[in-house]
């Protein structure tokens, strides 16, 4: 296994009592095939080991091609006929659901801890989405979807979909950017909103007491002093996938997952046009050989 360009050699360890397993045959299941038995070599304790899809009842690559054809704008019910079509054991719309919010979360967890490698500038912006409420209420909600992008690698550093767009909401998502980040950030690009300068001292600090760590650099289109381009860039990348939802429906956890995994899909699944790669292999370490780069995010996130 190849992680931040190493090679390691990963061992199998006893869930029980945390020593070296070895290889002990292998078990037929039903829809997942032959999968590897390990023994520990301490306690005897036999067990599979957990790959990301412990105790599935549908194959990884099944579930890995559900993801991709869910954030390539397909609908869960067309993604439920096309996996009819290939798999004698269908799944249901909603399983094809659950697999999204459980994945991307997953995912996400992994992903959110790599060491990042960026530029000096980024850019911040917020997109307005309406979220479709229960049965029970009616009409719809306004949400934002928040979000950070490099310039340099063009990789989103950070995002969260929230209820409203409030200084605390901001603050939250340029304090995981400054986070990921570190001493790397010396300019923050934003549009005119007032509360942006505000939560961008609050969140990278001060220098002396009087002096920001970081340059704010606002950029009012209404003004024409021009757009930031590459964060609209992203967005219209997003909204070309989130126009079919016609609103989010369910909760905000939900929708906030679903997010996670477009900005999953943006960062190491598809590439960028301008750069000629994706995003995560100019901003992290990490290497991906496979071409189903679900399924080998899914297992390297396993324990998470």
């Amino acid at each position: 296994m190849i992680i931040n360009g190493m090679k390691m050699e990963t061992k199998t360890i006893c869930p029980k009592c945390k020593a070296e397993a070895k290889k002990n045959g292998k078990r037929n299941t039903e829809n997942r095939g032959l999968i590897q038995r390990y023994e520990c070599k301490i306690c005897g304790f036999r067990f599979i080991e957990n790959d990301g899809f412990y105790r599935m009842r549908n194959n990884p690559q099944k579930v890995s091609c559900a993801l991709d054809l869910f954030f390539r704008g397909i609908s869960t019910r067309k993604v439920q006929e096309h996996l009819g079509a290939f798999y004698p054991h269908n799944a249901s719309h909603k399983s094809v659901y659950k697999w999204v919010v459980k994945y991307s979360n997953k995912i996400s967890n992994y992903t959110g801890k790599l060491n990042l490698n960026v530029g000096q500038e980024i850019q911040l912006d917020e997109m307005e989405y309406h979220r479709r409420l229960n049965r029970n209420q009616r009409g719809t909600d306004v949400n934002w979807f928040i979000d950070v992008i490099d310039c340099k690698t063009r990789f989103m550093v950070a995002s969260e979909y929230v209820g409203r767009r409030e200084n605390e909401e901001i603050r939250a998502v340029l304090k995981q950017a400054k986070s990921r980040t570190q001493d790397q950030i010396k300019i923050v690009t934003t549009d005119g909103l007032q509360g942006y300068y505000d939560c961008i001292k609050k969140s990278f600090g001060y220098r002396n007491l009087r002096k920001n760590l970081v340059i704010h650099n606002q950029v009012n289109a209404s003004q024409g002093e021009g757009f930031n381009i590459m964060v609209e860039r992203m967005h219209n990348s997003l909204r070309a996938r989130t126009k079919t939802f016609r609103g989010f429906h369910g909760s905000i956890e939900s929708a906030n997952s679903i997010m996670k995994g477009l900005s999953i899909y943006y960062n190491f699944i598809t590439k960028h046009q301008s750069i000629g790669c994706c995003p995560y292999e100019l901003a992290t370490d990490l290497k991906l050989s496979s071409n189903n780069k679900w399924l080998e995010l899914i297992k390297l996130s396993k324990c998470l």
